[in-house]
């Protein structure tokens, strides 16, 4: 693992030919037979002391990327296995875009601002229940996300495009869930084309993340605190930038291919 950048735009991950494979070490005796309860003392710690941070005024986008990074960590801990490809296409962006991924579970909402951040800025379009979660909310607040209840679609569409543009204006790029809750299946047709639209508003590029982030299961009682399952891989695979053109239903079956076909692809590997 490569030690913590000194910049907001210095990468945390090292990459060869372009892919992150968490290399290979040892995990400790305690983490084998328990590696949920060892992964989740280190993440709350990693939460409880963002808050303070967040709460003092100082949690910006170097923290942010570090905190999320030092999840990547504590999961790497416990033996999870993380591959993550395509990233030169965010490098290569000359402008803010809007990424849009499936969503499987907590995982990539924690994990993403350490890939992403470093490279080029960017925020999330979250439910606003997450505001009010405890500790937690402080860390959330702190980093302007855009916020949404879904209860409400049309006033949540009309959020996204308003609080989107603005982000997008400032340099900013967002990163959007378009299906409407977390699945371990991926359903094209329930892939909604609210990141499109975003994109096709503010004349940015579209570019579609492909998720695998099963290893972080959704929880029983509370949704975001599930057992961790070192035995699954972590896949996060970015597409190239999609430019939007007409009405974008070229691209927007473009974007849900490339995320069907990289899921495939890794339950075949998996197999």
């Amino acid at each position: 693992m490569s030690s913590l950048p000194t910049s907001p735009k210095e990468e945390y991950f090292s990459y060869k030919d372009n892919i992150y494979q968490t290399p290979s070490g040892s995990v400790s005796w305690f983490s084998r037979p328990f590696p949920t309860p060892n992964f989740y003392r280190k993440f709350f710690w990693n939460v409880c002391r963002s808050s303070l941070i967040a709460r003092l005024g100082n949690y910006d986008e170097r923290e942010w990327s570090r905190t999320s990074f030092d999840v990547q960590r504590a999961l790497e801990s416990v033996g999870v296995h993380t591959e993550i490809s395509g990233v030169e296409h965010i490098r290569e962006l000359g402008s803010p875009c809007v990424f849009v991924g499936n969503h499987m579970s907590m995982l990539e909402t924690m994990v993403l601002p350490a890939i992403i951040q470093p490279i080029r800025d960017v925020t999330f379009v979250v439910k606003k229940s997450l505001l009010e979660y405890p500790v937690f909310r402080h860390v959330v607040r702190a980093r302007d996300p855009i916020a949404v209840s879904r209860e409400n679609p049309r006033e949540d569409f009309k959020t996204v495009m308003q609080a989107g543009m603005e982000r997008l204006q400032n340099g900013s790029s967002v990163v959007v869930f378009p299906q409407t809750t977390r699945s371990l299946t991926f359903d094209p047709a329930q892939f909604n084309s609210i990141g499109l639209k975003l994109a096709l508003k503010a004349k940015v590029p579209m570019v579609p993340i492909a998720l695998k982030t099963d290893a972080w299961r959704n929880g029983k009682w509370l949704k975001d605190i599930g057992q961790i399952d070192p035995t699954k891989k972590v896949h996060f695979a970015f597409g190239r930038p999609l430019k939007i053109e007409g009405r974008g239903t070229l691209q927007q079956k473009e974007a849900t291919d490339f995320i069907q076909a990289k899921l495939n692809d890794w339950c075949t590997d998996a197999d």
